[in-house]
């Protein structure tokens, strides 16, 4: 007799409940139409593939064929470091990194990820792409140029 009682009990809080669990905390669902958005928004900032930008680097060249290896090292390296503000094809805190090299010339990528402090202080674009997210600085990750090339590389990929 109890067994049928905790049994019925049992159905009447299932068929109450509506089948639906409560959700604890906010959620916030994202539709298509704001995820399409998200992605096909372009940074405003001018395509300048003739500025190097300010650091270490004056010339660079990218090899024909991609390094495999070094883009293994890079896309952990940009795993660690940059995806807390980057994502590879759409705006985050920062630019989305897809295309970076239609955008910027190598050696302004290498001296943005190698001296970010100097380069929105004193770079015309470095300073547009800061005021156009909102002053939020790129954080000087004091990547090696090893570990610098390696991202660079793997950028290509994207």
């Amino acid at each position: 007799m109890k067994k049928t009682i905790l049994v019925l009990f049992t159905g009447v809080l299932t068929a109450c409940g509506g089948g639906e669990e409560k959700k604890k905390g906010f959620e916030y669902n994202r539709t298509k139409t704001e995820e399409s958005k998200t992605i096909s928004k372009k940074e405003s900032t001018p395509i300048d593939l003739s500025n190097k930008g300010i650091g270490p680097i004056k010339s660079m060249r990218f090899d024909e064929t991609i390094n495999l290896e070094l883009v293994t090292e890079g896309a952990t390296a940009f795993k660690q470091k940059c995806t807390a503000c980057h994502k590879t094809n759409a705006k985050l805190i920062g630019p989305a990194m897809q295309g970076i090299y239609e955008r910027r010339s190598p050696e302004w990528v290498m001296n943005i990820l190698l001296n970010p402090t100097e380069m929105l202080k004193k770079d015309p674009i470095a300073s547009a792409l800061l005021k156009e997210y909102n002053n939020i600085q790129m954080l000087n990750q004091n990547l090696s140029e090893a570990e610098a090339r390696a991202i660079a590389e793997y950028l290509r990929t994207l």
